[in-house]
């Protein structure tokens, strides 16, 4: 380790009362939330459209949740799917298999059939607990792959306060989402198996060191895995989040926007408010109305998102007519935070949010910006307690001065133990106690980091290097646009260019010669959009994302649902170009087409014929 690592120079910048080091308690993750029973009780734990459920029956529920999974079969190390939005169910289920020894392999509710294969293929699950919507789906991949055991079902009606639980049906047959299953041995229901389990404390049955969550991800190739998460390695992240904001109580409200079975939501929403005895207002839908509606009335202090989320609250038509001023600290991930939607969402809750940075291999979050001191916008602030990082060359891998490029390393307690049954790509990313994370980098002086982009996001145009956050910025910056992203695409004579997708803002009269002059006047002329394709919306993951390996694929991206798109391209485009989200330079429509325009590696301006 260098004498720059072992000073850790970013410590200098830490808030007041944020420590350099923390101490992870020796518990399983399930133990945080035993004491939070045991010191708060009464206490809130969560709020599920006015249904209040308190640590003290939270904690119960858990000891039956875990009895019944035990009744089912499932043994310690056993893994268990679960396929729900963020709702009490998924609270209880997760930490009624963490209490059972069991692991967890959380999924996203929306997966489509392959992608519930492909992860069943890994993970093997004994038991699967399913959102009843979806509970056909995952009984037929588990029937694909042979697996026996039940699925368990939960519906979003079984938690609710009882007259909005006698309402909810006939909203969601009004909306095609009532899908209730027929309670069999095969399919029991989650609410009447925990209320016939048998009561009394259920004492944890994993340790520290034993294996508590299966997260899927794509890794640095893009395939899918599992990072094998331990229970210290969960229990250290949520207590390095909570350590960063040293002035949070017990009591206050976090706003659970995010989705549970992503270990960013997790993490830094369910955990953290457990170990903190706070009061999570859950969010199965995070629909932009039903968020500022929930902070008007709930007053949350703690709003952990994603930019896409910020900005939506940003600009919508009622932030100016509600009280959203509880808002005061918020950890923004997922995906880059452009400054403008950082400055827009400040100016309309007058509270703070600071970039964080991480990943599923890391429980997530390794770094983030200083709440209230120097937040250096365009960077991810600086490691957390206890955390390491360094920037490395690609090539050799030593480590790189202050102001150098290279590839961002970080070591601590919550890096994962490696890819569930993947030796060759743990070897690939995991060295000598260190994570490879495949984004390129530049630290300061001050020990704070920027991101430059992802290696295998890199457009290299003519020989030049040109990072696609370096041009979504800009982008970003342009008083019509609401979103942007950038792909390399391939190009005949220079190698790859860049292409712009933008999402106007709602009746924004925006065309690509607008755009372009944009970038030509903010960036270097090889670094301007070869094409800009205006579209609805960005294709994203469930934490937010954006899915860059859909832009790359024009297919992919059509075959995305198409109903919301018309309504979203610029006002004064054609019927045609509506349809397509796209127009040409010189104004003519081309459906099923980018809208090309661009510059010459020396800056000059041409008009493309057609798309590239």
């Amino acid at each position: 380790m260098s004498v720059a690592m072992r000073q850790r120079p970013w410590l200098e910048h830490y808030d007041e009362g944020v420590p350099a080091d923390v101490t992870i308690p020796d518990v399983p993750v399930d133990g945080l939330l035993r004491d939070a029973a045991r010191r708060w009780p009464a206490a809130v734990a969560l709020d599920f459209y006015d249904r209040r459920t308190t640590y003290a029956q939270l904690d119960e529920q858990v000891d039956r949740m875990a009895r019944a999974l035990r009744d089912l079969g499932v043994a310690p190390g056993d893994v268990v799917s679960l396929h729900l939005p963020t709702c009490p169910a998924f609270v209880v289920a997760f930490h009624g298999a963490m209490r059972a020894g069991a692991v967890a392999l959380p999924m996203n509710p929306l997966y489509v059939p392959r992608e519930v294969v492909e992860l069943f293929a890994i993970g093997r699950p004994h038991v699967s607990i399913a959102l009843d919507l979806v509970t056909p789906r995952v009984r037929a991949a588990r029937s694909e792959l042979g697996l026996g055991g039940p699925v368990v079902t939960a519906g979003i009606q079984d938690q609710l306060p009882s007259l909005k639980a006698l309402a909810y049906p006939l909203k969601a047959r009004r909306e095609g989402r009532w899908h209730p299953v027929q309670e069999t041995p095969e399919t029991p229901h989650l609410v009447r198996m925990i209320g016939h389990a048998a009561p009394g404390r259920f004492d944890s049955a994993a340790g520290p060191e034993d294996l508590a969550v299966l997260q899927p991800t794509g890794g640095t190739t893009g395939t899918p895995k599992a990072a094998m998460l331990t229970h210290r390695n969960l229990v250290a992240d949520a207590v390095m989040v909570a350590a960063w904001f040293p002035d949070a109580r017990p009591g206050e409200t976090v706003l659970g926007a995010l989705p549970y079975f992503h270990i960013y939501g997790m993490t830094v929403a369910m955990n953290m408010s457990i170990l903190l005895g706070q009061r999570q207002v859950l969010v199965p839908r995070p629909d932009t109305g039903e968020m500022l509606r929930l902070i008007d009335c709930k007053r949350p202090r703690m709003f952990p998102g994603v930019p896409a989320m910020y900005q939506a609250i940003a600009v919508h038509p009622k932030a100016s007519r509600l009280d959203l001023t509880s808002v005061d600290a918020c950890i923004s991930g997922g995906a880059p935070l452009p400054a403008e939607i950082q400055r827009l969402f400040e100016a309309v809750t007058r509270g703070r949010v600071v970039e964080g940075y991480g990943l599923s291999e890391a429980s997530p979050v390794t770094h983030c910006s200083p709440l209230r001191g120097d937040r250096r916008p365009g960077t991810i602030g600086v490691p957390f307690p206890s955390t390491d990082a360094a920037v490395v060359s690609v090539l050799d891998g030593h480590e790189l001065p202050p102001g150098e490029e290279g590839e961002l390393i970080v070591r601590g307690p919550q890096v994962m133990k490696g890819y569930y049954g993947n030796p060759d790509e743990t070897a690939l990313v995991l060295r000598d106690g260190w994570l490879h994370t495949g984004d390129v980098a530049v630290r300061d002086e001050d020990g704070y980091f920027r991101i430059v982009d992802r290696q295998k996001d890199l457009i290299i145009v003519g020989g030049m290097n040109v990072w696609p956050r370096e041009i979504e910025e800009v982008l970003h910056l342009h008083p019509l646009i609401a979103e942007a992203a950038v792909v390399g695409v391939p190009h005949e004579r220079l190698g790859e260019v860049p292409r712009a997708f933008v999402v106007p803002k709602p009746g924004a009269l925006l065309t690509v010669e607008m755009v372009v002059e944009h970038c030509r006047a903010n960036l270097a002329g090889y670094k301007v959009p070869r094409q800009v394709e205006f579209v609805a919306e960005l294709p994203r993951s469930g934490v937010g994302k954006i899915l860059r390996r859909e832009l790359r694929d024009p297919l992919a991206l059509r075959r995305r649902p198409q109903g919301a798109e018309a309504s979203a391209a610029p006002t004064g485009a054609t019927a045609a170009e509506r349809a397509a989200g796209t127009s040409d330079v010189d104004g003519s429509s081309r459906p099923n087409a980018s809208a090309s325009a661009g510059s010459s590696s020396d800056g000059t301006a041409r008009k493309d014929s057609g798309p590239e």
